[in-house]
């Protein structure tokens, strides 16, 4: 249910030529003074006892670096939350005031929020708001106003997102790397938005919401077109081989996951005031490879991950998400696919791309509903490593048989990204699918970069001589000391690739070096302690991790500056 107001208010008043004042011409020939602000103020839904509301403020008069919305409801009307806005309530009278992020409102600027309520009786919409002390007028939600999705829709989906559109700068992430020295010079980079919690998708912690996100998107994109970056990140029993990046729901809650999670973001992507935006969704990193790769009888198997594999709700949950998610036609539903580092191996290869099928099949999803899939998200995997190739061989053995490569069949990400797409293909995903390769830190630049082969010794000396991962083990994950940012964010650099994009906003942590309490259900991992000696699924190497990290998702300054350092190509 959707009901908005119309008013025309005292601020419309016939005024005469008074100097200074701006005015419009209504239908019948009379000059009016321009109205100094709007409110769309939209009933969203509603039931028995409560209601959802979303309110757009657009201000006409002079840029305010903070604001402060008032109006009072006829009935009984609480509100009970809100988001993109401190709200209160004394009596009748409601109060919405900025948050720290949303202060600035530039003239013919908008800035939105939405609260739940509770009522009983009418529900009617308030009849005056004030800006400031400054009564506006209320938006009728019609052609043109605050709000209006574009007039043509979304239509059909187009092939590849990324093509003719910018896309979204997340203020909050380019307001940290702006902060730091130099930092100005990626800032304005797009990178993902994550919902690594339920809160985070109203807004926790004084952060933007997706609303507050979508928002602002839609201010990015202008008349042109903008793709806007989601992880969804919130699958019970998430991670099951990572406590690092563990998730607040536990192993057996499918229905929360459904319910209090992937429903609320559908309803907020399918808002058709969003319509123009293209919604680009990495869904799920690290859940499907584990269970290919950390089950069973495998040396790098986990009791929780065989937990996940044996209920199904990983499985289950990546079904549901795709499936509600691609009901949206303007959501591109991009699957994780892991790294060659991890999937590469011809145990895994197949394996991993079958169980995609399964998972993309599951919960009323199809094929269709996945554009495509992303790798090295989050991850280290350099791009193309120039100095030695799969096919080598030195001193009498196969590059597959350095330490390094370990019987891999890819030695990067593009060869991995490219073949897989292949194997995905093969295995009933459509043929047009694409890629997109997370290139936010795997430049590894710097000095330590090699500009040649390796001496040919032997076939390790050959492969770790040349190679631009300097990572200890391609096992390693966790905040990488010495890596660098990796190539800009691009579209279409490559056959089959939709584009290389920055999903990992650089500078926020991968976890926390030492045990952290916390909040947000996120654990101690020891492949982030810069002592520990490894397992299994880094070959029991040195975890390579840098010190005095925060918990993962928080800023990480030292972590940032290396990233700087050591980008390739090099920041100028």
């Amino acid at each position: 249910m959707s009901r908005t107001r119309t008013a025309l208010l005292a601020a419309m008043a016939l005024v005469g030529g008074a100097t200074g004042t701006a005015f419009a011409v209504d239908p019948g020939g009379a000059r009016i003074a321009a109205v100094p602000c709007t409110v769309d103020y939209k009933i969203q839904n509603e039931w028995n006892t409560g209601f959802t509301a979303a309110v757009t403020v657009t201000n006409n008069s002079a840029a305010k670096s903070s604001w402060s919305l008032k109006w009072s409801y006829a009935g009984n009307q609480k509100v009970t939350s809100g988001w993109n806005a401190k709200i209160s309530q004394s009596g009748a009278a409601v109060t919405a005031a900025n948050e720290t992020y949303n202060g600035q409102l530039a003239n013919g600027g908008s800035v939105s929020f939405g609260f739940q309520g509770s009522h009983s009786g009418s529900n009617a919409i308030p009849a005056t708001f004030t800006l400031d002390g400054v009564t506006c007028n209320v938006d009728d939600g019609g052609s043109g106003g605050p709000g209006d999705p574009d007039p043509g829709g979304p239509g059909n989906r187009v092939n590849n997102p990324y093509d003719g559109a910018k896309v979204y700068v997340n203020p909050e992430w380019s307001a940290n790397a702006a902060a730091e020295p130099g930092g100005s010079r990626i800032s304005n980079q797009p990178t993902g938005v994550w919902l690594d919690r339920t809160a985070a998708i109203n807004g926790a912690g004084g952060k933007m919401g997706l609303r507050a996100h979508l928002d602002e998107a839609l201010r990015q994109k202008g008349s042109g077109e903008l793709v806007v970056q989601l992880v969804i990140y919130n699958l019970p029993g998430r991670d099951c081989a990572a406590l690092a990046s563990n998730g607040e729901l536990k192993a057996d809650e499918i229905g929360r996951y459904r319910t209090e999670y992937i429903d609320p973001i559908k309803a907020i992507l399918a808002d058709s005031k969003y319509s123009s935006l293209r919604i680009v969704t990495t869904v799920e990193i690290d859940s499907l490879p584990n269970l290919v790769t950390n089950t069973g009888s495998r040396p790098t198997a986990t009791p929780q991950c065989d937990v996940m594999k044996a209920n199904g709700n990983y499985i289950k949950g990546v079904g549901y998400a795709l499936n509600k998610l691609g009901d949206v036609p303007n959501v591109y539903n991009y699957v994780d696919a892991g790294h060659h580092g991890w999937i590469g191996w011809d145990d895994n290869f197949g394996p991993s791309a079958t169980l995609f099928k399964e998972a993309a099949t599951a919960e009323g999803a199809t094929v269709n509903d996945v554009h495509g899939f992303i790798t090295n998200t989050a991850n280290y995997s350099a791009l193309k490593e120039d100095h030695f190739s799969i096919n080598d061989n030195v001193a009498g053995k196969s590059v597959r048989e350095s330490d390094w490569v370990d019987w891999n069949r890819y030695v990067d990400e593009l060869s991995f990204a490219q073949a897989f797409r292949d194997q995905l293909v093969s295995v009933g995903f459509n043929s047009g699918i694409g890629m997109l390769i997370d290139t936010s830190r795997n430049g590894w630049g710097g000095a330590a970069r090699p500009t040649g082969p390796g001496a040919q010794t032997s076939v390790d000396t050959y492969v770790d001589g040349g190679r631009y991962d300097r990572r200890i083990n391609p096992g390693n994950w966790c905040n990488q000391s010495g890596a660098g940012l990796g190539e800009r964010p691009q579209a279409s650099p490559a056959a089959g690739i939709d584009a290389y994009v920055w999903m990992k906003p650089p500078g926020e942590s991968d976890g926390a070096s030492k045990e952290i309490p916390n909040t947000e259900g996120k654990g101690f991992d020891r492949m982030c302690d810069p002592t520990y000696e490894g397992n299994p699924r880094n070959g029991n190497s040195p975890s390579g991790a840098l010190p005095d990290a925060p918990v993962s998702g928080h800023w990480f300054s030292a972590q940032f500056r290396q990233l700087m350092q050591n980008a390739y190509p090099p920041l100028s």
